[in-house]
């Protein structure tokens, strides 16, 4: 009986080692299959140069054929091309500038972006709004050697008013991203985080420190898809209903910062721009995702 008992088990054994043997034999061609591997940075890294030959258009509406990005293209940047990307699971714009890299504009006048204007809600009664909803990653951002001008702004609302004052084409408020620094893993100082700012009018056609006062709303983590709501829009005034608010409502993730324009009887239209604009000192990278607007218009 043991020697039938120790045959069976070699019987056995081999059985398992053919099996074994058999599937690694299947599985072999697998081999040659090419790993898919998930990236969750685009970021460009190392030195970089002011202008470069791809990313300098020479007209300020150059696009790309059918881009995710919803609005009409504003490049004044020489140092890079709209362009996409896809990673966690969504198609993102890239929107890449350096200090200095304007080559529409005259020299030292105006600042580099590469923006997408979204359509004009050109009435102003009440229940008027433009709103654009998106997801933002924000990488990189201006940096200078003091800290007044750094950072960039990653979206504006905008619109004209009555009676003159200001730019023809002014800024109501725009929402600035500054760096927060911190150490890499090797030792390294880099941008770890942004805090964002609202960069607001005192009054219609307000420019420049006496024009504009900077509030301090959140913190976003660098890389992180963060969710972003801005409507510009007019409203009844609750504590006297034949009166309008003009606003400017955010949301950021999952805070909400509202604010009320200046002088509402004196504005004639609500548009909103977002992208990448401003960059004083080295290079800014912002990314944007699910980018729609949505508007009514009452007169």
């Amino acid at each position: 009986m043991k020697s039938i008992n120790f045959n069976l088990g070699k019987i056995a054994m081999l059985f398992v080692f053919l099996s074994l043997f058999s599937c690694q034999k299947e599985e072999e061609p697998m081999m040659d299959q090419p790993m898919i591997i998930e990236i969750d940075s685009d970021e460009v890294v190392g030195e970089f140069e002011t202008c470069t030959e791809e990313g300098t258009n020479t007209t300020r509406d150059e696009d790309i054929d059918d881009p995710s990005n919803v609005g009409a293209i504003d490049d004044r940047s020489c140092y890079a091309d709209y362009k996409e990307s896809f990673i966690f699971d969504k198609i993102w714009g890239i929107y890449n500038i350096t200090d200095g890299s304007n080559h529409m504009d005259a020299a030292g006048t105006l600042q580099p972006r590469i923006e997408r204007a979204l359509s004009t809600v050109g009435t102003t009664g009440i229940g008027s709004f433009t709103r654009f909803s998106a997801t933002v990653r924000i990488l990189e951002v201006g940096d200078t050697s003091g800290d007044s001008n750094d950072g960039t702004y990653i979206m504006q609302a905008k619109g004209k008013h009555t009676g003159g004052g200001g730019s023809p084409d002014p800024a109501i408020c725009l929402y600035l991203a500054k760096p927060v620094y911190g150490t890499d893993t090797e030792g390294n100082e880099i941008q770890q985080s942004f805090d964002i700012y609202r960069e607001q009018i005192k009054f219609r056609g307000g420019e420049g420190v006496g024009g504009r006062e900077v509030v301090y709303l959140t913190n976003v983590p660098k890389n992180r898809p963060t969710e972003i709501v801005l409507e510009v829009g007019f409203r009844a005034d609750p504590d006297n209903p034949e009166e309008k608010i003009h606003y400017a409502d955010a949301v950021i993730g999952d805070e909400t910062f509202s604010w009320n324009i200046p002088e509402a009887e004196r504005a004639t239209q609500s548009k909103i721009r977002y992208g990448a604009y401003r960059v004083k000192g080295g290079r800014a990278q912002i990314r944007w995702s699910d980018t729609t607007q949505e508007k009514m218009e009452v007169n």
